[in-house]
């Protein structure tokens, strides 16, 4: 089962920062795992590239306040986010800094085109994941690999997920037990489940097949 690190382990490192990416991807200091993926999240802030960070506003992870769709990158880049002295990263800079496959959230529309560009262009394998349907649509039409997220109507994601042709189907792991693991594989999708807070969690998931675990922190993966 795969330890996908949520946000670069978000409760171990300071999330979405390359300080976290680095570390659960294998590559600097504090490095713990490697994970056998690394989820980030991603927006399009106020000059137009594409920067990684959960929120819509930068309050919650740094010294500033405003929303990242006003902001511009010299701005984002100017913030101390969680206390590591660095700013707002580019989804460009985290694609160079890990050597462990990507998960990137899509957190708005209109991101695809330019989040596979800059997937390829640093040589990263890559797959998207967004709540948003039409999101991930427009994986699929720019020839991305999509993931569907999720947190309630199993029945109805799946069925999306099929219309969709995703690879994956990402759902919060109250929702994912043997009978919707089974159902999911029936539809050729792959089950990766978030966010994993706690060992029972996970061997829960594991006992019931899920092909990964979307964890906070590697200790609550198995085998790490």
């Amino acid at each position: 089962m795969d330890c996908i690190a949520h946000r670069g382990f978000a409760e171990t490192n300071p999330e979405n920062t390359l300080v976290a990416v680095r570390a659960a991807g294998g590559t600097g200091p504090g490095a713990a795992g490697p994970a056998d993926a690394v989820e980030v999240d991603v927006r399009r802030c106020g000059s137009g590239e594409l920067v990684v960070i959960h929120d819509g506003t930068v309050d919650r992870v740094s010294d500033g306040t405003g929303r990242v769709a006003d902001l511009t990158l010299p701005e984002l880049r100017g913030l101390d986010v969680l206390d590591t002295g660095a700013g707002v990263p580019t989804l460009a800079e985290v694609s160079e800094a890990t050597a462990a496959p990507l998960n990137v959230e899509l957190k708005e529309r209109g991101l695809a085109a330019d989040a596979l560009e800059l997937a390829d262009q640093a040589g990263v394998d890559a797959w998207y994941s967004a709540f948003d349907p039409a999101a991930a649509e427009e994986v699929r039409e720019h020839g991305g690999e999509a993931a569907l997220l999720f947190a309630e109507d199993p029945d109805g994601a799946l069925d999306r997920a099929r219309r969709l042709d995703c690879v994956a189907v990402h759902p919060h792991h109250s929702l994912c037990d043997a009978d919707f693991v089974r159902r999911a594989r029936e539809a050729g999708l792959d089950v990766n489940a978030w966010t994993v807070r706690s060992r029972e969690v996970a061997t829960a998931l594991a006992g019931a097949g899920a092909d990964g675990l979307i964890a906070d922190a590697p200790g609550y993966c198995p085998d790490r």
